[in-house]
């Protein structure tokens, strides 16, 4: 289950990059009942997507030249250069060099060796996101990539994650944890790229965030001028599920989750 309480290799950051930082706050307030916080001037116009007064992830304006409007997800690492020279000695790539970020933490972004951006967070006084699966907060990522065992031993070499398979409908879904904590710790999912329903979709991550009515979610959504890429759907086990896409194009996932077992 993913928490608050990291380990390496865990998610521990999820940000938003976007051309209206004013516009994306409307959607996800209305959505998830964020409010955005600017980190203030020396962060560059990043800032901070609150629920509660917890922050649930991170957000900041981009340029056209700075990629498609997107999420991406972060991962704990003790060493934020050695994470980066395992990516690389595992045929992934440094889009980023590590970089100190005043002294809340290290961060840099790298791509696996089939190219999925993702970035690794090295804890200075910021540890991480400071709500986790509960509503309105991430609960849940998934890999969307051409080879589940060249993406999965890509991860186990670089962050130490470990995998599982679990029955699914149609077939195994592949989970993944970090090897600190075991399959209790279990975060996310590794999918076939051939289940996106964009089939020229380059590898990427895809963020869950967990809402107490996925149907009302993906109203909502429309309203405030988000699309539908896959519609609410029951997974057996798992909960009721939605793909969706903000107004700018950012691609993320809203599930209400069925309750743990007792």
């Amino acid at each position: 289950m993913l928490t608050t309480r990291f380990v390496n290799g865990s998610p521990n950051w999820v940000d938003l990059g976007t051309p209206d930082i004013e516009g994306a706050t409307a959607f996800y307030g209305a959505l998830f009942g964020w409010r955005f916080q600017s980190g203030g001037p020396e962060t560059g116009g990043y800032g901070f997507f609150q629920r509660d007064g917890k922050t649930a992830a991170g957000g900041m304006p981009t340029a056209p030249e700075q990629g498609p409007p997107s999420w991406t997800v972060y991962f704990q690492s003790a060493d934020a250069e050695a994470t980066a020279k395992a990516a690389e000695e595992a045929h992934g790539r440094v889009l980023t060099q590590p970089v100190d970020v005043m002294d809340r933490g290290r961060v840099a972004l790298l791509a696996d060796r089939a190219g999925a951006p993702f970035g690794i967070w090295q804890p200075g006084r910021t540890r991480g996101l400071q709500i986790a699966n509960e509503t309105g907060s991430l609960c849940w990522v998934e890999l969307y990539t051409p080879d589940i065992a060249a993406a999965a031993a890509f991860y186990h070499s670089v962050l130490g994650w470990e995998t599982s398979a679990a029955p699914f409908p149609g077939g195994t879904y592949t989970c993944v944890n970090p090897a600190e904590g075991g399959e209790e710790a279990m975060f996310g999912g590794v999918v076939p790229l051939s289940d996106d329903p964009a089939r020229e979709s380059a590898p990427y991550w895809l963020p869950y965030f967990e809402v107490p009515d996925t149907d009302e979610a993906v109203a909502r959504a429309q309203e405030y001028g988000g699309t539908v890429r896959v519609p609410a759907t029951d997974v057996e086990g798992v909960g009721r599920i939605a793909r969706l896409t903000d107004p700018y194009g950012a691609r993320f996932a809203v599930i209400r989750s069925v309750p743990p077992q007792t």
